[in-house]
């Protein structure tokens, strides 16, 4: 599987064929609403010329569900596949056009060319967001969404995960990095990835110290060399 971080808590998949995003957000929303938070690294224009095939929007704040970009990504006569919690559902299907929106409310399970996506728990402000699974069968990735450390997350999440990508910010409802590090240990994931911070902020990811963190490189690919497949 192909891996892409594209900034603040956006991720870029790429796996059998299908391109898969989430949480993109390439604007300059959030600085207009709040100048002091404003971009500290630049869009990647290239990246409304990829073929998305899913959108996964984990809630509704607008550095996860920002309307100026998702309108470029959903400006195309393909139809694409919407995947959001409750609010954010609401939220995303005004932006129009003939696309399939679905409801990804915690225990809903998509399967779409291989890649079964299934929403587990998170703990945010937003109520209905969600983490969730993203397995192709060859991995098992788990995208935590905006949340705090909740001991009840764990019941939702499979024994085998790959990677990890959790946010280690500690504003707006997020784990900060302690946190960050306990919770990624819980999940016994092989490899973990910290996400949601540079955007706004001048934070240290290195302060992310597990042995098995992997700092991200914003439009950076993360190659992962695939196992075999776990039914092999």
């Amino acid at each position: 599987m192909k891996i892409t971080w594209l900034g603040q808590a956006g991720l870029l998949f790429e796996s059998n064929g299908i391109k898969l995003i989430v949480d993109p957000y390439l604007s300059d929303s959030v600085e207009k609403i709040n100048p002091q938070n404003f971009r500290r690294v630049p869009v990647k224009e290239e990246l409304f010329g990829e073929d998305i095939d899913i959108i996964v929007i984990t809630h509704n704040h607008l550095d996860h569900l920002d309307p100026k970009t998702l309108e470029r990504f959903l400006n195309t006569d393909r139809v694409l596949t919407v995947l959001a919690p409750y609010y954010a559902w609401q939220e995303v299907r005004k932006l129009g056009r003939n696309h399939n929106y679905v409801m990804f409310n915690r225990g809903t399970v998509w399967t779409q060319n291989g890649i079964t996506l299934t929403a587990v728990k998170a703990e945010h402000s937003d109520l209905t967001a969600i983490g969730f699974i993203v397995d192709d069968s060859k991995e098992k990735l788990y995208i935590t969404g905006d949340t705090l450390y909740n001991k009840d997350i764990f019941a939702d999440l499979p024994q085998d995960i790959d990677t990890v990508f959790l946010p280690i910010n500690g504003v707006g409802n997020n784990m900060n990095i302690t946190d960050a590090k306990r919770f990624a240990v819980k999940t016994g994931a092989k490899n973990a990835v910290p996400v949601h911070w540079g955007m706004f902020d001048e934070l240290d990811p290195t302060e992310f110290d597990l042995e098995n963190a992997v700092i991200p490189t914003i439009y950076d690919c993360l190659l992962y060399t695939s196992p075999s497949p776990r039914d092999a």
